[in-house]
């Protein structure tokens, strides 16, 4: 762990490779697990605002749970997150194929929103938790992505690179900059 500004930073996102494998997983992130994806207060009033405009791209059961729900919702923990349909997929996922993809991300693709999707997915498999003072980056492993660790492995791409744009997009240019430096110390062995 290493401290960069305001955040407390694994250093696994630096030694760790990762390339999402999407032909090998099928977006299983999307569909797996016990809660919808982590957003903050301002995403929850981005999503109240462009469901409307996103709601064309979902499937029928998405749109269910989420007009049942509503277009957040706060999870056991009291976390606000995406809602999920009958407890498993998130409420924004639809498919091409057998491949989850995301819906607010298909139309910001197509230009209908600006919005790409919630931070929290864009960093994946990068998950931060805001404290009071600080913010903490942490690889978030889970045995879906071992066929994106194996593709990482392969192609040398170290996580903190294959999420470069999120990272950037939550923490600002100057802060990947400094990681960046952090990164070639730490693999020239200073």
């Amino acid at each position: 762990m290493f401290q960069l500004g305001k955040t407390i930073v694994s250093e696994d996102i630096l030694e760790k490779d990762f390339v999402c494998n999407l032909s090998a997983c099928h977006g299983a992130c999307c569909v797996d697990g016990d809660a919808g994806a982590p957003l903050s207060e301002e995403e929850t009033k981005i999503l109240e605002e462009i469901y409307p405009k996103v709601k064309p791209f979902l499937r029928k059961e998405g749109i269910e749970a989420i007009e049942k729900l509503g277009p957040w919702v706060k999870g056991a923990e009291q976390d606000l997150e995406t809602p999920l349909i009958d407890e498993k997929d998130c409420a924004y996922v639809i498919f091409d194929g057998k491949t989850a993809l995301c819906g607010i991300e298909q139309a910001y693709n197509q230009g209908v929103i600006s919005w790409k999707k919630p931070v929290s997915c864009h960093l994946y498999p990068i998950r931060v938790k805001d404290f009071s003072e600080f913010s903490a980056v942490n690889y978030d492993r889970w045995d879906i992505c071992d066929d994106a660790c194996s593709l990482g492995r392969e192609l040398e791409v170290p996580i903190y690179k294959f999420v470069k744009e999120a990272l950037i997009r939550r923490f600002g240019e100057d802060w990947y900059m400094e990681l960046e430096k952090v990164a070639e110390d730490l693999k020239k062995g200073k």
